[in-house]
């Protein structure tokens, strides 16, 4: 066997694990896999280290490398493990020659720990990449890195200061992932809304979006990763409007709807600044849905505090929610604050989850009847333009081809995925 990427954590890592793949190829590794570590929480860390033991009692013969921004914050604990080989800093990952080296002095005859001062990295993303295995959307990874400081945030640490892709390169990068197919683009990154202040003339998020749709324009549907509402400048805001192609939701970082909680996240919005951001857009583009990774259980959160990060739910308006229950990072500052006991914050979460799922079913109920434009991405499966996903069922039985755009009328729901029969076979029959 070849290589083999184990990838956990965000749609970064996901970016990120298609360069390491086509770097270790390149440099002809064999019967390697490199598992691609996620520190976010304490469970993604414990999740890294059971995938780990996983895989090397599939893989027995294989050559395990770690890395990943839980390696980057944790080498030690990572290289203690006896089922791994190499653990690998999440600056190196992304460095060609680390891959040479291997192949040309083995795994076993380097050190097993090479992890750098991730805050002494000035660059990202020199690496391109050519497609993307047996996916029909792309991740491009615009920036990496964060200059903020929440108090709850470990992954500074494991990414370093905010780094942004200059736009030509990244142009360049969506051009060519067009020219092979691809029909829809994700842009990536830690803090993606700080894009462009590290660079010449400090450019705005926008000001990429638009270079984007105006100088590729064989993209059919762009997406924008997590973002900071309080950081989109006016020009994505105007873009992501009136801009068709620009898929209409919209994840954001919003951890909690209590104004003191934020302040002691260290957070840039308040309440109000996010309830108004999605009442303008909305006002401005009807039918853009909005998710949103919300925290529970903050240290020093009442009751009456969780209940304005509940009550956010609906006065966001938001169809889709990500909870956390509040997980300590050593070396953060929320670490040293008073903690809530773990079973206040496992029902909190498990309340907040159970909110933020009554409200993705009410969209999904919503949708039953309409007609959506589906990208199928496997055995028939796909996602709405506003990233639901759905089981579509091809007119005449056979299956739907992957990276398709169909035309599909809704009929039901299954849970939290939508079901629909096409009304058309491809997207090139729909416009007809």
């Amino acid at each position: 066997m070849s290589v083999e990427l184990v990838t956990l954590g965000c749609r970064l890592n996901t970016a990120e694990s298609e360069a390491m793949r086509e770097q270790a190829r390149a440099a002809g590794l064999d019967d390697v896999v490199i598992v691609n570590t996620c520190a976010v929480t304490a469970e993604a860390v414990r999740q890294a280290r059971q995938t780990i033991r996983r895989t090397r009692r599939d893989r027995p013969g294989a050559r395990i490398v770690v890395t990943g921004c839980a390696a980057q914050v944790e080498p030690e604990k990572f290289a203690e493990m006896a089922e791994v080989d190499l653990v690998l800093g999440n600056d190196a990952k992304l460095e060609a020659s680390s891959w040479s080296a291997l192949a040309d002095f083995g795994i076993a005859e380097t050190e097993k720990v090479r992890v750098n001062d991730i805050f002494s990295v000035r660059e990202t993303a020199s690496h391109m990449v050519a497609g993307f295995e047996e996916r029909t959307r792309a991740f491009v990874q615009v920036q990496n890195g964060c200059d903020h400081r929440c108090t709850f945030c470990i992954i500074p640490h494991g990414r370093g200061n905010s780094r942004s892709v200059p736009a030509g390169a990244v142009v360049e990068q969506i051009a060519r992932l067009v020219d092979r197919g691809y029909r829809e683009v994700v842009l990536t990154g830690v803090d993606i809304t700080s894009w462009g202040g590290d660079l010449p003339g400090s450019p705005k998020l926008g000001r990429l979006v638009g270079s984007l749709l105006a100088r590729v324009p064989g993209l059919e549907r762009l997406r924008i990763s997590s973002i900071d509402s309080v950081e989109a400048d006016p020009e994505l805001i105007d873009l992501v409007a009136s801009e068709s192609r620009l898929m209409p939701h919209l994840h954001l970082s919003l951890q909690s709807g209590a104004d003191l909680i934020l302040k002691r996240m260290k957070r840039r919005h308040s309440r109000d600044d996010a309830v108004r951001f999605c009442a303008d857009l909305r006002s401005r583009r009807p039918d853009i849905v909005f998710g949103a990774d919300l925290i529970a259980g903050f240290p020093t959160e009442t009751e009456e505090m969780f209940d304005d990060t509940v009550r956010l739910i609906a006065d966001c308006g938001l169809t889709f929610t990500h909870v956390f229950p509040f997980s300590a990072r050593p070396g953060t500052p929320a670490a040293r604050m008073p903690r809530l006991e773990k079973s206040v914050v496992k029902e909190r979460a498990a309340r907040l989850r159970a909110v933020g799922e009554a409200a993705t079913i009410a969209h999904l109920e919503a949708r039953i009847g309409a007609v959506e434009r589906v990208l199928i991405e496997k055995e028939d499966v796909g996602h709405t333009e506003q990233f639901v996903p759905i089981r579509v069922a091809s007119r005449g039985g056979s299956n739907l081809p992957p990276g398709d755009v169909v035309a599909a009328r809704v009929v039901g729901r299954d849970g939290l995925n939508l079901r629909a029969e096409a009304l058309t076979e491809t997207a090139s029959e729909a416009t007809r």
